[in-house]
């Protein structure tokens, strides 16, 4: 599924994020984080930056599981290239809570 968020006010890419693979990509990437925030939501949102000379996706902001979407946002850098995976809590029209998380290029 692939939409286009506005509030970015920008055109980027969202994914919903079920399972993540990304060594096809060519890098290497250091799960932990991202399966802490998948399995026990230690983390709001995770925002990596590619390691150019390591060849590997960094961690570069970890949010805190009370951080809001503002506190997203305002990691990004306007100008240089981050994938994020941000998790969001919402409430269906049947009053279930619910979580998803979604895989962000920036």
């Amino acid at each position: 599924m692939r939409h286009v968020t506005p509030s970015l006010g920008t055109t980027r890419s969202v994914l919903r994020l079920d399972t993540v693979d990304v060594t096809h990509f060519g890098c290497s990437l250091d799960d932990v984080k991202f399966m802490e925030l998948k399995t026990r939501r230690n983390y709001r949102f995770i925002v990596f930056k590619i390691d150019e000379k390591e060849m590997k996706i960094a961690v570069d902001r970890i949010g805190q599981p009370d951080d809001k979407y503002d506190d997203f946002t305002a990691c990004l850098p306007p100008n240089e290239c981050r994938y994020a995976v941000y998790d969001f809590d919402f409430i269906t029209a049947e009053n279930c809570n619910k979580s998803k998380i979604f895989f962000i290029a920036w």
